[in-house]
């Protein structure tokens, strides 16, 4: 009778004792999932103007996204790699500059010899912006289009687009040959083919005016502004870069299926590609 109520309670110890470590290794696998952070996002915004002279108004405007949860210092550099002189990238050092970007910029107009805004024939803005839009978060790759405009007199104001992709896994800036292994002269074959999938928006007075018809090169290279959704690969023209400039900023898409047999199998099955 000993005996057997001496087992029972060695038995009972044994499985509250396994009970125990289960537990602790639950814990501990809970408090490794929380110690991962979770992908956050912010922004920082400014818009001013100031009145040079009766005719001259300066206008400034820009946008910034913060990334509160990267850290890695070369991935951010490389996320802010235009805006020269940041070190502090948090939203108020990013606050910060932009402050400080805004003052140079009307200093930089204002500081000039008073005599030339004489020369200005009627009332004008002058602009200076730059703004940054997330495009998308998937499969820890983050996606940022760049915007960059400016009008300084003339016929038109200018602008431009950079696409930039970033792989946060290794912390790099993707490139091209990190999705397709596509020889360049095939990939321009295919650009030219798609050149006006997604129309260009531009009219004249006979109706709709096609990309192709406002093409200033014979072959469209393979930017580095390049951007990805399930469906395709898309290529970002800023005005000028292939065509004339009533033609606007140009996008051009591959497909998955375009693309079919140089895709890298890592990219290939992250994004679960068929």
């Amino acid at each position: 009778m000993k005996n057997t109520i001496k087992a029972v309670l060695l038995a009972t110890l044994f499985i509250l004792s396994a009970c125990r470590k289960a537990d602790s290794k639950n814990t501990e696998t809970k408090a490794e999932t929380k110690a991962v952070p979770e992908f956050k996002i912010d922004s920082v915004k400014i818009t001013d103007s100031i009145k040079v002279s009766e005719k001259l108004t300066l206008k400034y405007e820009s946008t910034m996204l913060v990334f509160p949860t990267i850290t890695d210092q070369a991935l951010l550099d490389s996320i802010y790699y235009e805006r020269k002189g940041i070190t502090d990238f948090s939203k108020q050092g990013l606050q910060n500059f932009l402050n400080k970007d805004k003052t140079e910029y009307f200093s930089s107009v204002k500081d000039k010899n008073n005599d030339w805004t004489s020369d200005i024939a009627y009332p004008q803005t002058w602009n200076s912006g730059a703004f940054m839009k997330l495009r998308s978060h998937i499969k820890d790759f983050l996606q940022i289009q760049y915007l960059y405009s400016s009008y300084e007199g003339g016929a038109h104001g200018n602008y431009g687009f950079s696409e930039r992709i970033f792989d946060l896994k290794t912390n790099k800036k993707l490139q091209l040959k990190d999705i397709t292994t596509m020889p360049k002269a095939r990939l321009e074959q295919l650009l030219f083919k798609n050149i006006n999938t997604i129309p260009s928006g531009t009219t004249d007075s006979q109706g709709a005016v096609k990309n192709s018809d406002m093409l200033l090169l014979e072959v469209i290279p393979a930017n580095e502004n390049f951007y990805f959704d399930d469906k395709n690969l898309y290529f970002h023209y800023s005005p000028y870069e292939i065509a004339a400039f009533a033609a606007g900023d140009i996008t051009i898409p591959v497909s998955w299926d375009e693309l079919k047999g140089t895709l890298t199998s890592e990219f290939k099955e992250r994004m679960k590609i068929n």
